[in-house]
């Protein structure tokens, strides 16, 4: 996300607008600004009597699961079952692709197709013919 201007920027321009009397469109080239940025600020400063930038924090989510224990040992009994069984399985409404994450940060991988043919499981050894 993009960083909000300085406060003191935004005092220097709403100073030479309210005090000053400078044009709003003059001040955003002076100050190389959009008049729109300028027409925001001085809304906000109508409404709430400061300019200061909106707190920028990234939207958050509740994580789901909270137990890393329990999680860990419910990994454990189940982990022959595939994610989707898995999601049933939880205690609550969980999706596949919680578990997927969650099986994740506890350290766990996917699992891999076992190698079940004899085709896949022959050695590379030289065999010995008689001539």
């Amino acid at each position: 996300m993009a960083k909000p201007y300085s406060y003191d920027l935004r005092q220097k321009v709403i100073n030479a607008i309210v005090l000053d009397g400078v044009k709003k469109t003059e001040a955003a080239q002076v100050f190389q600004i959009s008049r729109n940025t300028i027409n925001l600020w001085l809304q906000r400063y109508a409404q709430t009597g400061d300019y200061q930038p909106k707190p920028n924090r990234p939207n958050t989510t509740k994580a789901k699961i909270t137990d890393w224990e329990k999680f860990s040992q419910f990994a454990v009994m189940h982990g022959d079952k595939t994610q989707a069984q898995m999601a049933q399985l939880w205690s609550g409404n969980i999706s596949k692709r919680t578990i997927s994450r969650g099986l994740k940060k506890i350290g766990w991988s996917r699992k891999k197709r076992l190698m079940d043919t004899e085709n896949e499981m022959k050695l590379n050894v030289p065999t010995l013919s008689s001539n």
